[in-house]
């Protein structure tokens, strides 16, 4: 599965309804069997298959939103902080970033990062780090 936004997170971001100076985002990681709908999917009661394990708290951790306004290129790039996981032992296959807004059926799906192939730690650091930005172009 490839990465991608979430439909819904565009429509509240256009319409103003994510502050990135005050909404709280998280990542929380999934295995393989989560299969991202970018058209229907909008909170995190639609996400299945979230990693268990030690070290790894249900429902992620907390990350920083960035936003720059690239006027050069015409577009809006996005990014987010690295998140680790010190001494857990887990296997993840992506991250789903999200916007905590207090229930699973109210927090808003923001981004669905593929890491491509299953990444595991055994009592180690695993880290979540966005390699490129998430954009808005046009």
């Amino acid at each position: 599965m490839a990465s991608g936004i979430y439909q819904k997170f565009i429509v509240a971001a256009l319409k103003g309804d994510v502050d990135v100076d005050t909404d709280v985002f998280k990542v929380a990681l999934v295995t393989s069997g989560y299969a991202p709908d970018f058209d229907t999917h909008d909170h995190m009661d639609d996400v299945t298959n979230e990693v268990v394990g030690t070290g790894y708290t249900a429902g992620g951790d907390v990350t920083t939103c960035t936003v720059n306004d690239d006027t050069a290129n015409n577009r809006v790039d996005y990014g987010f902080s690295d998140v680790d996981w010190p001494t857990s032992t887990i296997t993840a296959r992506g991250a789903v970033i999200y916007i905590e807004k207090g229930t699973a059926a109210q927090d808003l799906l923001v981004a669905y990062v593929d890491f491509g192939a299953d990444k595991s730690t055994i009592a180690g650091l695993f880290t979540f780090t966005t390699t490129s930005p998430l954009r808005f172009q046009r």
